[in-house]
C-alpha cells in the first residue's frame, strides 16, 4: 500500500509537499489545489477520474516491476502476448486523453471569444498533440519550449527529476530523444539499460562536448595517430594550447594491445610529475580510423587502460553498429567509457544532415541534481557539465532524418562491404597501386579486422597511393579530376555515392607535411569512401580515366589491371560470399520458434 501511494504521488500537483496518506486524500487534495468544489457535480466527476488515475499509476508501476522480474524467463509466445496487451493498454490510455480534449477545448473556447476588434487567441496546442500519439513514425516536434503542468512539476524538471517533462528544446526534444533511444538500442543491445545518449548538431560538436566534459586543465591525453583531421585540429589548436587547457597530447602509432601497453608505460614515465600533481590520463581512439580504415584492438586497449583507471573515448563512426558493437562486449572492462558517432556519415547516409552523438554509462551522462553515483557527482555528468550550457543540441528535423536513415543502414552497409572488397582487390591487381586497406589478407591490419569486425568485414574507407608510378603532378591531377561523375569529388564520407579525395589537400590539410607522412598520407594518396553504387561502373571509369590520361605518358599502364572477365568473376564471388554471411548469421527458425 505504501509503495502504491508513493507511486501515486508522482501524479500529484503537490508531489513534493503533499500530506496525503491515501490515494483518496490525493484526489481530494488535487481538487483543492485547483479550487474545485468537491460537492459539485463537476467536482464529484473530477474526483472519481483523479482517483482512478492515481490507482492506475500504482497498477502500472506494479506491472513494470512484474515485467522486470519475469521477462528473462518468458517464452517467446508470452512475450508477444504481453507486448500486444501493453500496446493496447497504451491505446486505451491515449483514448482517455483524447476524450478529455472535447470538454477541455470547450472551456478554453468559452474563455477566449472575439470581442470587437480583438481576435480570439489561438487554439491550445494540447488539443492537436494528443492524436500524434498514434503516429507510426516519430513525430517531428518543432517547438522551442513546452507547456508545463504545475509549479512543483516544472521545479522537478529543472532539477532533472522529471524526465518526461521537457522545458526547452535546447535541452530535450521528443524527436531527439527517440533518436537517442534508437542509437543506444543499436549499439548497446542487451546492455541498453546501462547506457544513455545525447545528440549534438554535428559529429565535431559531439566530440568537443565529450572532450570538454572529460578533460581538465593539464591532463594527459593518449590519442591514436590516424584520426579525423578536424579532431586533430581541435586537439592541437585548442585543447593543447597552454593558454587554453594545456592538455599534453601523446600520439599512439600502433594498433595492438602490446603496442599500446608499451606506449602507455612510456607516457606515464614521461609525465610522472604531471600525473603526480593530480592530473589525469585519458585515451582517445578512432577505430576504424580516418583515412585508412585501420582497426585498433579496442577491447584489449580498453582492458589495459581500465587497469590504470583511465577513461577511454572511442569514435566508432566508420564502424557503424553494423560492423562493430564495442559496447556489447560481455566483459565490461573491454568496453569504451564513451562512444561517439558522426550521424552525418553512414548512419544517416543521405548526406543531407549534420549530426552527432555521445553514448556513455547512465551515471556519466545524467543524474538528478544532488545525486552522486559510482563516485561521479551530478555536476560532472555530460548533461549538466556541457550539454545543458553549450547549446549544441540536435533539432527535431535533423533527428528525424537520422532516424529515417537508420532504417536502411544494414542493407547499405552490406552493399558497401561488397563494393569495398571488390574495388580494393581490383586496385591491388595493379603493381603501381599501393592499397592501404585491411581488405587485403596480407595487410598488417587484416588479423584485427578478421577478429573484431562482424563477419570479418572491412571498413568502407581506405586509401590508395600511386607513389611508385612516378607520375608527374599534372598527369596525376588530370587523372584524378577525370574520375567524376562515377566518383564524387566531395569531402565527406558515408553517403550512398562513392567519394574520392586527396587527404593532403583537403581533410588532413591541417597537418604539417611531416605529420601527414607519419599518418601515411602523400600528395598522390587518394581516400576512397565506398558508396552503394554499381562497383563495376566505378571500375570501368577508373580504367578509362587511366587510358585517357596515364597511358599517353606511361604506355600500357592500364593493361596491368585484371581482365574484364576476372572482374566479373571477382564481383560475383564476393557478393555471394557476403550475402551468405549476412543472411545466414541470424537465429534459425527452430531457435525463433523454441
Amino acid at each position: 500500500m505504501e509503495s502504491n501511494l508513493s507511486q501515486a504521488k508522482v501524479l500529484s500537483p503537490q508531489r513534493n509537499t503533499s500530506q496525503a496518506q491515501s490515494v483518496e486524500a490525493l484526489a481530494q487534495e488535487q481538487l483543492q489545489h485547483f479550487g474545485i468544489d468537491a460537492a459539485s457535480d463537476y467536482g464529484q466527476a473530477l474526483y472519481q477520474a483523479a482517483l482512478h488515475l492515481y490507482q492506475t499509476q500504482g497498477d502500472i508501476a506494479r506491472l513494470w516491476q512484474v515485467t522486470r522480474d519475469t521477462l528473462d524467463g518468458l517464452s517467446r509466445e508470452d512475450k508477444i502476448a504481453r507486448f500486444n496487451a501493453k500496446k493496447f493498454l497504451s491505446f486505451q490510455m491515449a483514448k482517455v486523453l483524447d476524450t478529455l480534449q472535447n470538454p477541455f477545448r470547450a472551456v478554453h473556447q468559452s474563455l477566449h471569444r472575439q470581442q470587437g476588434s480583438q481576435l480570439a487567441r489561438n487554439h491550445y496546442p494540447l488539443f492537436d498533440n494528443v492524436t500524434a500519439l498514434f503516429s507510426a513514425t516519430p513525430v517531428v516536434v518543432r517547438t522551442a519550449t513546452y507547456v508545463y503542468a504545475c509549479t512543483e512539476w516544472v521545479d522537478d524538471a529543472f532539477q532533472g527529476k522529471e524526465a518526461t517533462h521537457q522545458i526547452y528544446s535546447r535541452l530535450l526534444n521528443p524527436t531527439a530523444i527517440s533518436l537517442a533511444n534508437a542509437i543506444v538500442d543499436l549499439e548497446a543491445g542487451p546492455y541498453a539499460a546501462e547506457y544513455l545518449a545525447w545528440n549534438f548538431n554535428s559529429g565535431m560538436a559531439a566530440i568537443d562536448g565529450m572532450l570538454s566534459n572529460v578533460l581538465r586543465h593539464g591532463d594527459v591525453l593518449v590519442v591514436s595517430r590516424n584520426i579525423y583531421g578536424g579532431v586533430f585540429q581541435l586537439l592541437h589548436d585548442y585543447f593543447a594550447r597552454s593558454d587554453r587547457l594545456d592538455i599534453q597530447l601523446e600520439w599512439f602509432d600502433g594498433y595492438s594491445a602490446e603496442q599500446f601497453g608499451d606506449f602507455l608505460t612510456q607516457v606515464k614515465e614521461r609525465h610522472a610529475s604531471r600525473l603526480a600533481d593530480g592530473r589525469q590520463l585519458h585515451v582517445y581512439l578512432e577505430s576504424p580510423c580516418n583515412p585508412h580504415g585501420y582497426v585498433l584492438d579496442v577491447p584489449a586497449i580498453c582492458r589495459q587502460a581500465h587497469v590504470g583507471g583511465h577513461l577511454v573515448m572511442l569514435d566508432a563512426t566508420l564502424a557503424t553498429p553494423v560492423l562493430s558493437q564495442p559496447l556489447q562486449r560481455e566483459d565490461k572492462r573491454e568496453r569504451p567509457d564513451y562512444l561517439v558517432h558522426s550521424y552525418t556519415k553512414d548512419i544517416c547516409g543521405s548526406g543531407a544532415t549534420t549530426a552527432g552523438v555521445v553514448i556513455g554509462e547512465n551515471h556519466r551522462m545524467f543524474q538528478a541534481k544532488g545525486d552522486k553515483v559510482n563516485g561521479v557527482d551530478w555536476s560532472q555528468t555530460l548533461f549538466w557539465d556541457v550539454f545543458y550550457i553549450k547549446g549544441a543540441f540536435l533539432d527535431s528535423e535533423k533527428a528525424f532524418d537520422v532516424l529515417n536513415g537508420m532504417k536502411t543502414l544494414e542493407q547499405r552497409m552490406l552493399n558497401k562491404v561488397i563494393n569495398t572488397q571488390v574495388f580494393c582487390r581490383f586496385l591491388a591487381s595493379h603493381a603501381d597501386f599501393r592499397v592501404n586497406s585491411h581488405v587485403l589478407e596480407d595487410h598488417p591490419n587484416a588479423p584485427l579486422r578478421r577478429s573484431l569486425m562482424r563477419h570479418g568485414w572491412p571498413c568502407a574507407l581506405f586509401t590508395v597511393d600511386m607513389q611508385s608510378a612516378g607520375l608527374e603532378r599534372q598527369t596525376f591531377v588530370r587523372f584524378f579530376d577525370s574520375l567524376e561523375p562515377a566518383f564524387s569529388h566531395q569531402v565527406s564520407i558515408g553517403q550512398n555515392n562513392t567519394i574520392i579525395l586527396c587527404p593532403a589537400l583537403t581533410s588532413h590539410s591541417e597537418l604539417a607535411e611531416a605529420d601527414q607522412h607519419a599518418a601515411g598520407i602523400f600528395l598522390t594518396t587518394m581516400r576512397v569512401a565506398m558508396g552503394t553504387d554499381n562497383v563495376k561502373e566505378l571500375i570501368a571509369q577508373f580504367i578509362q580515366s587511366a587510358r585517357l590520361h596515364i597511358d599517353p605518358v606511361r604506355p600500357g599502364f592500364s593493361d596491368k589491371f585484371m581482365s574484364a572477365q576476372d572482374i566479373d568473376a571477382l564481383y560475383k564471388d564476393v557478393a555471394m560470399t557476403c550475402a551468405k554471411q549476412h543472411y545466414t548469421s541470424g537465429p534459425s527458425m527452430s531457435d525463433m520458434l523454441a
